[in-house]
């Protein structure tokens, strides 16, 4: 992205410190950069390279797809006027009403100072709110300290622990497992 023009974003939902706006193909060098830096995409599973080229062609229009299971939002910094991440729902199981959440701040700068909580509560209000589903859940490397972290300061409950599920760094970690209930959300 270039920092000579500022892409004022479509504010889907709008926080305090940041909004979750549409991605758009302008920034899809920013993506490029995020899924393959190796400090952002550590515990966020991004095993394969991701090219530029096929980070565009997510915003072709797909005729084979009818039912949506994939929801992405960018993280835009309103003050700053700047996207720093992507947050968003996938395996979205309509029939059910459950899906999986998944968050990533590639501005390494803005990790730490509560994003991440921000852009997760606005997730889930968007989640239980408006497309009426009952469940979220999400999985975080045990190691991931800060992910898990928010995960329990908003509310996710705490399912368990899968061992040895992902490969990370030349071994294999554990990963705990979260959800949030939206009869929970409501309380």
């Amino acid at each position: 992205m270039s920092d000579e023009k500022i892409i004022e974003p479509n504010t889907f939902i709008e926080g305090e410190i940041i909004d979750l706006v549409p991605s758009r193909l302008e920034w899809a060098e920013l993506y490029c950069k995020w899924m393959n830096n190796p400090k952002v995409r550590r515990y966020s599973r991004n095993i394969i390279p991701k090219s530029l080229d096929g980070i565009k062609k997510w915003f072709e229009p797909s005729p084979d797809r009818r039912v949506r299971d994939f929801i992405a939002f960018t993280i835009y910094h309103k003050k700053d006027k700047k996207p720093i991440g992507m947050i968003g729902l996938n395996h979205i199981n309509w029939v059910n009403r459950w899906a999986n959440a998944f968050i990533s701040i590639g501005e390494t700068d803005y990790w730490g100072k509560n994003i991440a909580t921000e852009a997760t509560k606005l997730l889930l209000q968007y989640a239980f709110e408006e497309l009426n589903l009952n469940k979220v859940s999400g999985s975080v490397a045990e190691a991931n300290i800060g992910s898990w972290t928010v995960a329990e300061k908003v509310g996710f409950k705490f399912e368990g622990i899968s061992r040895d599920e992902f490969y990370v760094d030349g071994k294999y970690i554990n990963v705990k497992k979260y959800c949030y209930l939206k009869r929970d959300w409501k309380k």
